[in-house]
């Protein structure tokens, strides 16, 4: 194993029956009769097993594990399930399924050398429930795949170091356990409340800090590339492109995670 180039959840999963060999489509977990049939040794808790065993020492191909087809098949049945609709292309998540399968080698093949640059985001404004208006950027679908897949990667690198007391888009927790930990500080005597909020954070976060904290984990310079071009892949506001210079825009998988 130590002698191996690849990551050993990587080498791992080799080990489990190569289930794309069976198939003759490029991206097989594409396809419309396999998108609901995600076997459950690739399931989420199966993956994050595996992944859990991850350290830095193993960070240096990761783009290969994203582009991996098990990985993928997760990646695109989180995207269908989340919905959403098109981003600048016009193209929905049902169209992009059926053009996934020719367009896949090559985009696997950019995203493994490194060239693959992300399309800018859709520029949507929805209502805050205090008034105002919250500015969200809806990626295509494809960079919704390959946002989804990075997260999916990376979030056993960096989860178990945020702080106990976020609660917001982690795995295994919800508002559900904010309120629990609340209760548990009622419970040992605390009374005094303090409501705060940072006012446009995710519309201000610094690109370099994030990506000098990124890349602490992370060794793999394809993917540092990747996530700093998803950074500054900018958004398109009525037809006009607008750079995105600061900030993780609010709408793709990778946002909260970053912010």
């Amino acid at each position: 194993m130590k002698n191996s180039t690849h990551p050993k959840h990587i080498e791992a999963a080799s080990e489990q029956p190569a289930r794309s060999q069976t198939t003759k489509a490029p991206c097989s977990w594409a396809c419309p009769d396999r998108a609901e049939t995600v076997s459950a040794s690739y399931s989420t808790p199966a993956l994050r097993d595996e992944l859990d065993s991850s350290d830095e020492s193993d960070s240096e191909n990761l783009m290969e594990l994203i582009t991996s087809t098990y990985l993928m098949e997760i990646a695109w049945k989180k995207v269908r399930s989340n919905r959403g609709g098109a981003g600048p292309d016009g193209i929905s998540i049902s169209s992009y399924q059926e053009m996934l399968p020719e367009l896949w080698p090559k985009l696997k093949g950019e995203l493994l050398d490194g060239t693959y640059r992300p399309s800018p985001a859709r520029r949507k404004a929805i209502p805050k429930p205090g008034g105002g208006e919250r500015l969200l950027g809806i990626p295509n679908v494809q960079d919704r795949l390959i946002q989804q897949a990075i997260l999916i990667v990376l979030t056993p690198y960096f989860d178990p170091y945020f702080s106990e007391s976020s609660h917001g888009f982690r795995p295994n927790r919800s508002a559900h356990g904010a309120i629990k930990q609340v209760q548990s500080h009622i419970q040992s005597g605390h009374r005094h409340i303090v409501d705060m909020d940072l006012s446009k954070f995710f519309d201000r976060v610094n690109h370099d800090v994030l990506m000098v904290r990124v890349a602490r984990k992370v060794r793999d310079k394809r993917l540092l590339r990747l996530i700093g071009r998803y950074l500054r892949s900018g958004i398109m506001v009525q037809g006009v492109f607008q750079p995105s210079r600061e900030g993780t825009m609010q709408g793709g998988p990778l946002s909260p995670f970053l912010a």
